[in-house]
Parts: C-alpha cells; sequence; structure tokens
C-alpha cells in the first residue's frame, strides 16, 4: 500500500446541475454521471461533485452544514499568460474572482477564484516547480 496518494477528490455543492454546468463551461467532460454524482477523469486521479447533502449523509452525518473555502485546489500552468487565460476562462464560466493573478512573494504567480459553490481553485506557474509535457507536477529533488 502506498499512504501518500489521493485518489479521489469530492466537492460538496448545492446544486449538482449548476455545478456540472459551470464545470462544463470551463470546458470539463465527465467521465461518468450516475444518479446524484459526476466523476471527472484527471491525471491519474478523478474529481467527484456530489449534492452536499448527500454527502453528509454518505458521511455518516445526515443533516451537517459541509462548509466550503478551509482548502485550496491548484492548477500549475507554464507560463503567465496560461494562467491569465485559465483565470480569464473561469470567471467568463461564473467564477468569482478572489485575487486576480499577480507576481508573489515566493517569485511565481499566482491568482484565485472561487467556483459558485465556494470551492477556491488558484492557477499559478511556479518556476521551480516544471511540469512534465502532459501537465503533470512532479516536485524536484530537495537539494542537501
Amino acid at each position: 500500500m502506498t499512504p501518500q496518494r489521493v485518489t479521489l477528490i469530492t466537492l460538496g455543492v448545492a446544486d449538482l446541475d449548476r455545478a456540472r454546468g459551470f464545470y462544463a463551461a470551463l470546458g470539463w467532460t465527465p467521465a461518468s454521471a450516475p444518479e446524484g454524482v459526476v466523476f471527472y477523469q484527471m491525471q491519474g486521479w478523478v474529481l467527484a461533485l456530489f449534492g452536499r447533502a448527500d454527502l453528509a449523509a454518505d458521511q455518516g452525518r445526515a443533516g451537517a452544514e459541509l462548509g466550503t473555502g478551509a482548502m485550496t485546489l491548484a492548477q500549475n500552468f507554464v507560463t503567465r499568460a496560461e494562467v491569465d487565460a485559465a483565470f480569464d476562462a473561469a470567471l467568463a464560466a461564473g467564477a468569482v474572482a478572489l485575487k486576480r493573478p499577480e507576481e508573489v512573494f515566493w517569485g511565481g504567480y499566482s491568482g484565485y477564484w472561487a467556483d459558485p459553490d465556494g470551492h477556491v481553485w488558484e492557477v499559478a506557474m511556479n518556476p521551480f516547480w516544471p511540469l512534465a509535457a502532459d501537465g503533470t507536477l512532479t516536485l524536484p529533488a530537495a537539494e542537501g
């Protein structure tokens, strides 16, 4: 067993149809959409959209009010222009701008937007983390 991995991230959403429409406007295509959930195949993992009430019940916490915003999902890009384009595409799809992309203290370029359910996404270009041709990220070996 490999303990240091994530294979599925599930976002609780208030309105599954609205959330699915938002991600469709970003150009995302579901791999599967059985009743009550939408699955998107990513590079080696899956993102799911699941109604908040149904997700709370599935977790064994029926009636719990699930929150958002205490974590960030991120997409890294090769260039600042790609970051800007991704940010603008999210806003055009209905995202809320939290912080326009800008140069940041650690030497990169990043911004933040929130989807219609308040899930926060970062779009970034990190010159210290080169991306593979397929867009995947492997952290560089630590020095020393």
